[in-house]
């Protein structure tokens, strides 16, 4: 795992999401204690799909519909 501090991760947060993108781990730091760690997520165990609005129609989908999917 790496070490940044805070401000580093500000200052260059898109260089840090490309790397967690590739599987790195950091663990953040300010004032010498660590505040979090950015770890990239495994798809399949934090998501699950619960309703698939890009299928909606313009005309949009009823409040029974909506819920029913749910």
């Amino acid at each position: 795992m790496n070490i940044i501090g805070l401000k580093e991760l500000r200052e260059n947060v898109d260089t840090y999401i490309t790397e967690v993108k590739k599987g790195k781990t950091f663990l953040v730091i300010k004032r010498s204690k660590p505040i979090f760690k950015i770890i990239p997520p495994d798809e399949e165990e934090l998501w699950e799909t619960v309703a698939d609005f890009t299928k909606i129609s313009k005309s949009g989908i009823s409040a029974d519909e909506l819920l029913a999917h749910l």
